[in-house]
């Protein structure tokens, strides 16, 4: 409860941000094609502030409710516009103009976007280097030959300097593409190919870790299984282990690696286990009952127990990666260009039914998202807003009537006629569009309320 309201205000951040440029991408559009704006809201409903400010008196304000904003424009069709005004009213503009000013709201949030990258990318951040971990029996990653250590070097040809460069690749190459080849390289220098099958990444609707399905894991290395630290009150406590003791079986099965102990008690919640250990140069056995505690909504075992530091086992697993001007701002707009084509993508497979609506997320858990990632640092945090821009983007740019989208929509229908759409027919597209939203919006909402409550 205590971190509500860094959650809350590391939300309400993004969200200032997003509206605030995507509002001021048509105000600043408005201006360059001559239209007078009346009112800049930020929010919406009863007004918390607001002032009068430039050569035409444009209102800025602030409405109580944050979810939104928006550029209210001089127009004919809104109320009465004085004679000498005529010439600056919205709807008086050429299609060409009109179409710029709505597209300018999206184009804002993509080049927000691109900013937040490219700062990201120059002020350089500690990352984890692509190293693969041991992958589960049968999984497609075992299918193609991975074993734990190996640090993938390209991905279809394309380099792979960070975990996140790896994971993002293999899950927009999982939208478009069956399979992958992974140049990979091992600690003795040794160089491979693997052809990591990507079928299974979608399967379940996209729902839950797609990495995981593929069989994708981060390195673990082979530390031999002594306790380091045990937590007070944890149930290895209760249960006598020390630190300094070497787990030697679990339940009559010999245990080799800190890793190998540690999947044996996740599958144990609950049950209790005789833990063989050596001490002293002589074997003791305890019996543990390790606590069930809640991951990704299933039910594992942890006893409080961490590994010993072992000099032979470590191995350097981060990098600082930092890259040059130029280099930084190519680099932003590809990332920006990737996302957002990967957006439209899954938006698309939506629609098909290839991926499950339950992954539409509302309101709530991007406050979650803002507030880990805010925790996590500045890069996080920058990175995480610049991802929610291109959706907000990608979002506005989609035909559906009241959305940006709609009305470039309606300019390109009137391309077409020579004519605008008749005033009945844009108030019914209107209501279709605000129906859509509003299912939209309650699918978002009750997903945010099914991982709030079931995990």
């Amino acid at each position: 409860m205590s971190e509500l309201p860094f959650y809350f205000g590391a939300f309400l951040v993004v969200l200032g941000v997003l509206i605030v440029v995507h509002e001021f991408g048509h105000y600043l559009a408005a201006r360059y094609c001559g239209v007078r704006v009346l009112r800049f809201s930020v929010g919406f409903g009863r007004t918390l502030w607001q002032r009068r400010l430039g050569r035409d008196g444009t209102e800025w304000a602030v409405g109580i409710f944050p979810l939104g904003g928006y550029v209210k424009m001089l127009d004919e069709r809104e109320g009465e516009v004085a004679p000498e005004e005529l010439e600056r009213a919205f709807n008086r503009q050429s299609v060409g103009k009109r179409s710029l000013i709505v597209a300018a709201g999206p184009a804002a949030n993509f080049v927000l976007a691109i900013v937040l990258y490219w700062a990201v990318f120059m002020l350089g951040s500690e990352e984890l280097r692509p190293i693969l971990g041991t992958p589960p029996v049968a999984s497609p990653a075992a299918v193609a030959g991975i074993v734990n250590g190996e640090q993938v070097r390209t991905v279809d040809g394309e380099p792979v300097v960070t975990w996140n460069d790896l994971r993002w690749m293999l899950l927009h190459k999982a939208a478009i593409q069956e399979s992958v080849e992974l140049e990979v390289i091992n600690e003795r220098r040794e160089i491979a190919l693997r052809r990591l099958p990507l079928a299974a990444a979608g399967e379940q609707g996209w729902e839950g870790d797609a990495l995981e399905r593929l069989g994708v894991r981060f390195f673990r290395p082979d530390m031999p299984p002594v306790v380091g630290k045990v937590m007070a009150g944890s149930p290895g406590e209760l249960a006598g282990i020390l630190q300094g003791d070497e787990i030697v079986a679990i339940a009559g099965t010999a245990v080799g690696t800190w890793h190998e102990f540690v999947l044996l008690v996740r599958e144990a919640a609950g049950r209790s286990l005789q833990v063989e250990l050596l001490r002293g140069g002589r074997i003791v056995a305890v019996d543990v009952v390790p606590e069930a505690v809640s991951e990704r909504g299933k039910q594992i075992g942890r006893i409080g127990v961490t590994v010993a530091e072992s000099r032979d086992a470590s191995r350097e697993v981060r990098t600082f990666v930092r890259y040059g001007f130029f280099e930084a701002g190519a680099k932003a707009v590809v990332e920006t260009w990737e996302k957002s084509v990967f957006s439209l993508v899954m938006l698309g497979k939506m629609l098909t039914g290839e991926v499950s609506w339950r992954n539409l997320s509302g309101p709530v858990t991007i406050a979650d998202y803002a507030g880990q990632s805010a925790r996590l640092g500045i890069d996080y945090y920058l990175k995480f807003m610049a991802l929610v821009s291109i959706s907000l983007g990608v979002l506005n740019l989609l035909p559906i009537p009241v959305l940006d989208g709609g009305h470039l929509m309606y300019h390109m229908i009137e391309v077409v006629r020579r004519r605008p759409l008749s005033e009945r027919a844009m108030e019914i597209s209107q209501q279709v569009g605000l129906s859509i939203l509003f299912v939209l919006m309650a699918f978002a909402f009750f997903n945010d309320m099914n991982r709030l409550f079931s995990g």
